[in-house]
């Protein structure tokens, strides 16, 4: 029911009591003036019923106008009762409400009832809502993405930077790396390929060979014995090599894997490696380097991932979308997690309502103590105005049956 139908309907019944006292008058009035001239027993009992029954209708006026108002605009003590009352009404008011709805145990059984695990999996399995969802979240991650200073992100991205790249030492990050691909003997393939790849070397480049032993060679010499010493050469080397790419346990892939070894110690441990690789970050990521590389990758990042905001099925999306499927459908069926989560909204609101309970009674307190003291009498008189005029018509009526009964007892017993 909307203010104005409230009005209505108060003025209505403020008629209809204001009527019957109007009409009590009438009575008395009318047979007051009968009386003179008329002995009849039956007007005595009329005429003290009106009587009566206009004091019971004056007397209930008072009171109903005394809460509201000044009744006839004068200042009479103790009335205008809501509007002198209305912080201590709001106190009460607020105190009311916490201590006997904000309670611990008339609050544990609606929290116990929540269960929004289910609704939640139902509304994000619905496209139209995953629509909603994203364009929304979207907006916002724009929003925030325009705002940012550009300069300051960049600064804040090489400072990062900066801090955890002083603290790296890149010697013991590659001693370290070439330690694991040993113990993982993944060195041996390496030694594998580059032994199969000099072998077939030395027998495609045989000519090479030969001209390499005639040029060392005595002139004295002849050429055939050069050449044959040749062949002996690159056979030898070619089989030497091809036995270490066939034979996984060949002694000098131990040689090898030995030599690495005390490389990557020494690499971790030495000084020099230790300077060495400073001086190549240091050249590497110098503070004016380090600001331009920190400008443009964020300047690349922003720049993608505004694009992927921005367009309607960008692969952004898509996989949000993907995401947003695959955990309504976890919310649909499976039944540990809706527990976990329905368990953690109940505790949480839980405590969230008894911890602020008191905030309740304070935002009660403080509307009803800053409305003005006409509004909150008006506000109140709508509400409950209506049910005290029927205070006024039963003081009316039950004032001219106590009159009533005082005249019959008066006129027989006295």
């Amino acid at each position: 029911m909307t203010d104005l139908e409230k009005k209505i309907q108060l003025k209505k019944y403020k008629w209809f009591a204001t009527g019957l006292f109007i009409f009590m008058a009438v009575v008395f009035i009318v047979t007051s003036i009968i009386q003179k001239n008329n002995d009849s027993h039956w007007l005595g009992y009329v005429r003290a019923f009106s009587e009566a029954a206009m004091v019971g209708a004056l007397a209930d006026w008072f009171a109903v106008s005394a809460l509201f108002t000044h009744p006839l605009g004068l200042p009479i003590p103790h009335t205008n009762l809501i509007e002198n009352s209305k912080q201590k009404l709001g106190d009460n008011l607020g105190s009311f409400v916490v201590s006997n709805f904000l309670s611990p145990e008339n609050i544990r059984p609606y929290i116990q009832k929540l269960k929004i695990s289910n609704f939640v999996g139902e509304w994000l399995f619905r496209e139209r809502n995953q629509k909603i969802l994203i364009d929304n979240l979207s907006l916002i991650f724009l929003d925030i993405l325009k705002k940012l200073d550009d300069e300051e992100v960049s600064r804040f991205i090489g400072k990062k930077v900066g801090e955890m790249t002083d603290e790296v030492q890149l010697n013991k990050i590659l001693g370290n790396g070439i330690i694991y691909l040993l113990d993982k003997n993944d060195h041996q393939k390496i030694i594998t390929n580059l032994s199969g790849q000099i072998s077939n070397y030395i027998e495609e480049n045989n000519d090479l060979i030969q001209e390499r032993v005639r040029k060392g060679s005595y002139s004295f010499i002849p050429s055939f014995v050069d050449n044959k010493i040749s062949e002996k050469i690159a056979s030898g080397l070619s089989e030497f090599f091809m036995e270490i790419e066939q034979n996984q346990n060949h002694e000098v892939r131990q040689l090898i894997t030995n030599k690495i070894y005390e490389f990557s110690e020494d690499l971790k441990q030495s000084e020099r490696w230790r300077d060495e690789f400073k001086n190549i970050k240091n050249d590497f990521l110098g503070a004016e380097k380090l600001d331009q590389y920190s400008h443009d990758i964020w300047l690349s990042i922003k720049k993608t991932v505004l694009s992927e905001l921005q367009e309607e099925n960008s692969s952004l999306k898509k996989y949000v979308k993907k995401n947003i499927n695959e955990f309504a459908e976890n919310l649909k069926s499976d039944e540990n997690l809706q527990h976990k989560i329905d368990n953690w909204v109940r505790v949480t609101a839980y405590k969230y309502v008894l911890k602020n309970t008191h905030q309740a009674g304070i935002l009660i307190s403080s509307t009803v103590g800053n409305w003005q003291g006409k509004e909150l009498s008006q506000k109140l008189e709508l509400e409950v105005g209506k049910d005290l005029q029927f205070i006024r018509v039963n003081g009316t009526l039950v004032g001219g049956l106590v009159g009533l009964i005082i005249y019959t007892v008066s006129h027989f017993f006295i």
